[in-house]
């Protein structure tokens, strides 16, 4: 090797351990999105409203399907009396019947998913933005989302509970009258 080659390689050597001195300095955290969700006043606020209103789309579910096992139940009784054509009519009517329930299951599970994503978006992005002010107060190189990077971590790189305690206490702060 040439010396200008010997002097590039040491002087590249030479960063090396400045480099990894520099990311061993780093600093990283993780947050549990789903349980500050859950946590907060606002995400119990949400998870409640959001299961009435599953437990009524249920309900009515429950009553159509309940509907159709009666109606299936009086076709079974009366089958063996009725004609070829009247059989086929009332069994063609509770197939149809039976398309229309898993329809609506359908329709509702797809509707529930949409609002469910309409309600926790904002509280979402406001637990995300607390995550930013801590990761930035605390010179955070990275913040991980525990559920779905994080196999394992110590529990003091755990900023979840922080977030909780913070999020609420800035919701109670602006409920208060100026």
């Amino acid at each position: 090797m040439n010396r200008l080659s010997l002097s590039i390689a040491a002087a590249l050597l030479g960063t090396l351990p400045a480099a990894r001195a520099a990311h061993a300095a780093d600093r990283y955290a993780y947050i549990d999105l789903q349980r500050a969700l859950e946590e907060t006043e606002d995400g119990k606020k949400a998870k409640s409203a959001l299961k009435k209103e599953f437990e009524r789309r249920q309900k009515e579910l429950d009553s159509k399907s309940a509907e159709l096992k009666k109606l299936k139940e009086d076709f079974d009784k009366k089958q063996p009396l009725l004609k070829p054509d009247a059989a086929a009519k009332a069994q063609k009517d509770m197939q149809d019947r039976f398309l229309q329930l898993q329809e609506t299951y359908a329709r509702l599970q797809r509707e529930m998913q949409t609002k469910e994503q309409e309600t926790t978006r904002g509280i979402i992005g406001r637990l995300v933005s607390l995550v930013g002010r801590i990761a930035e107060r605390d010179h955070f190189a990275m913040v991980f989302e525990r559920s779905a990077s994080v196999v394992w971590a110590q529990p003091s790189l755990g900023l979840t509970n922080e977030v909780i305690r913070m999020y609420n206490s800035s919701q109670a702060s602006e409920a208060k009258p100026k």
